[in-house]
């Protein structure tokens, strides 16, 4: 229901729309009068935005500007004796699971094999990814891609893909 009209002090229908019209124009609202309390002239004034804090850091010590040290090559080769094989388990960061059995393949492959190599993530590893494969040459186990709550990876039994591995070996 709308509110009930004032009634003017001059009864007469042409004060009635200058004084509605005047009013229209002096209404404050909620949020004009919110706007009126908030607005300050010297920010108004100043164009500049307000400076930010700098983050504090834990490190009290300061570094020794000097000549730096040349970059290493983007991709680290690793470390591979020369008669050795060496197997590459790369395994995703994006979950613990992939850790665990990639950690599981590692210690197993170096207690069943002796003079072979195992490297985990030589380089950034693919999203979704486990896979065990010999250096520059065959691919032992591949899983790609996948998603949420890694099935085929669960699935596999670590024990007897280790053991195939060592018997492809030997």
């Amino acid at each position: 229901m709308a509110p009930r009209q004032r009634k003017n002090e001059n009864m007469g229908s042409s004060s009635t729309i200058t004084t509605r019209s005047s009013a229209a124009a002096a209404k404050v609202t909620q949020s004009s009068a919110r706007k009126a309390k908030t607005t300050n002239p010297s920010v108004a004034a100043d164009p500049r935005a307000p400076k930010k804090k700098k983050a504090k850091t834990t490190n009290t010590k300061k570094k020794a500007k000097g000549p730096r040290a040349p970059q290493q090559p983007a991709e680290p080769e690793p470390a591979v004796l020369e008669g050795s094989k060496a197997i590459v388990i790369e395994h995703c960061n994006q979950c613990n699971s992939f850790k665990t059995r990639a950690l599981q393949v590692k210690n197993g492959l170096e207690k069943g094999l002796e003079g072979v190599n195992v490297v985990v993530n030589p380089v950034k590893p693919r999203r979704g990814c486990f896979e065990i494969r010999e250096e520059g040459g065959e691919i032992f186990v591949s899983l790609l891609d996948m998603k949420r709550p890694f099935t085929d990876m669960k699935a596999l039994d670590m024990e007897k893909v280790i053991s195939d591995i060592i018997e492809k070996f030997e």
